[in-house]
C-alpha cells in the first residue's frame, strides 16, 4: 500500500485515501445559492479518486462573500439549494463530503476573477465591508468598517450558524478558513491588524479572536465531528507572519480540539511573489506538523502523483490537497493511483475502465 492511498483518521471520521480536492471558489453562486453548476462541478468530482472533496470558501453572512458569486449557507435559501448539491454527492460518489466556511472581511465585495478582481464600483452593487483595521486590502479598495464588539459578535455567531447548517446538510467534515488574506487571517496577521485592544498588539492578543470563533465553532459541532482550519505558513512579505507565528497558531488551535490545519501562504497583500516551485509550501506543512504535532495538510503547486506521495511518505504532511490538478484532470486520483500501483474504488458505471478491464489504459 502506497502512503498517498493509504487511510486516514481524522476525528470519527475514516478517508479512503490522503488525496483530498482543495476547495475552490467557482464564482457561480446566486445570491449565495449553488446551482447547476456546482452539481456537476462537485457530483464529478466526488468520483475522483479522492477520499475527501471539500467544497469551496462558503460564506457565513452575505456581506462576508469575496463577489456576488459566492456560495453562502447563511439562511434557509442557500441551505436548501446546498442541500440538493451535497445529496448528490453523497448518493452517488465515492469521496467523503467536506466544507469550508470563510469570512472575505476587507477583501470583500470584489469582481469576480474574470471581470478583473478588483473592488466593485459602487454602480455594480457593492456593498460595505469590515475587518480588524480600517485599512484598504490595496490601493482603490473599499475602507474597511473597523470592528466593534456588536460585529465581533455577530460575525463568530454567523459562523456558529453555518457549521451547524453544515452538519445538517450531511457534510462529513467542516473546515475554517483563516488564511489567504481574508477576515480571521487578517485579524492574524500585523499587516493588517492595528487593534490597540484585546484583538490588537502582540501575536497571542491577534490569534485572540479567530481562537474565539473556532472554539465556537468547535462547541457547535458533534463530538467527534472533524474540525480543520486553514492557516497560514508566511505572508511572504517583510513584516508578516512567519512559520513561527504558524506553529503557534497551530498549537492553540490544538488545544480547542482542532483535529487538524491546512497550511498555505499568502493572500494577505497583492503582488507578493512567493517562490514558487513543485510542492513549494509543504515545507511550511512540515515545519507546523513538526512544530505542534497536529494533522497536517500540504497544498500548493502540487500536480504529479509522484509529488503528492513523497509529501506524505517524507512526514511532511499527513494529506496533501490539489486545486487545479483536479480541474485540468478531474480523475486525478485514478491516474494517481494506477501510476503509484494503488487502487481506488470508481463508479460502476466507469468501472470498464478501470486498469484491469480495459487493455485502451497502457496505450496513452
Amino acid at each position: 500500500m502506497t502512503a498517498l492511498f493509504s487511510p486516514l483518521t481524522i476525528g470519527d471520521l475514516t478517508l479512503e485515501n490522503r488525496v483530498v480536492v482543495s476547495p475552490m471558489c467557482q464564482y457561480s453562486a446566486v445570491d449565495g445559492a449553488a446551482g447547476d453548476w456546482h452539481l456537476a462541478h462537485l457530483g464529478t468530482l466526488a468520483n475522483s479518486g479522492a477520499g475527501l472533496v471539500v467544497v469551496e470558501a462558503t460564506a457565513v453572512e452575505p456581506e462576508g462573500r469575496i463577489s456576488a458569486g459566492d456560495l453562502g449557507l447563511y439562511d434557509d435559501a442557500t441551505q436548501q439549494a446546498l442541500a440538493r448539491v451535497v445529496s448528490f454527492c453523497k448518493r452517488n460518489g465515492n469521496a467523503r463530503m467536506g466544507l469550508q466556511i470563510a469570512h472575505a472581511g476587507r477583501k470583500a465585495s470584489s469582481q469576480r476573477p474574470w471581470e478583473g478582481g478588483g473592488p466593485l464600483p459602487a454602480g455594480e452593487g457593492a456593498w460595505p465591508t469590515c475587518g480588524p483595521s480600517a485599512l484598504t486590502f490595496a490601493d482603490g479598495w473599499h475602507i474597511p468598517s473597523e470592528m466593534q464588539a456588536a460585529d465581533l459578535e455577530r460575525v463568530l455567531e454567523a459562523h456558529v450558524s453555518t457549521a451547524r447548517r453544515a452538519v445538517a446538510l450531511g457534510f462529513d467534515l467542516l473546515e475554517v478558513h483563516a488564511a489567504h488574506g481574508y477576515l480571521l487571517h487578517q485579524f492574524l496577521s500585523p499587516l493588517s491588524n492595528r487593534r490597540e485592544d484585546d484583538y490588537g498588539g502582540s501575536p497571542e492578543a491577534r490569534m485572540r479572536y479567530p481562537l474565539r470563533v473556532i472554539a465556537a465553532v468547535r462547541d457547535a459541532l458533534p463530538n467527534g465531528f472533524p474540525l480543520g482550519v486553514r492557516i497560514t505558513g508566511a505572508d511572504w512579505i517583510e513584516g508578516g507572519l512567519t512559520p513561527d507565528d504558524a506553529v503557534a497558531f497551530a498549537l492553540g488551535l490544538r488545544k480547542l480540539g482542532v483535529d487538524f490545519v491546512c497550511v498555505t501562504g499568502g493572500g494577505i497583500a497583492p503582488n507578493v511573489a512567493p517562490r514558487l516551485g513543485p510542492a513549494y509550501q509543504a515545507g511550511f506543512a512540515e515545519t507546523v506538523r513538526r512544530g505542534a504535532g497536529i494533522l497536517t495538510r500540504a497544498v500548493g503547486l502540487i500536480a504529479t502523483p509522484e509529488q503528492a506521495q513523497a509529501v506524505v511518505a517524507e512526514g511532511k504532511a499527513d494529506f496533501v490537497a490539489l486545486g487545479r490538478a483536479f480541474l485540468d484532470n478531474p480523475h486525478w486520483g485514478w491516474q494517481a493511483a494506477q501510476a503509484l500501483g494503488a487502487e481506488v474504488r470508481r463508479p460502476p458505471q466507469y468501472q470498464r475502465a478501470a486498469p484491469a478491464a480495459w487493455p485502451g489504459i497502457g496505450y496513452r
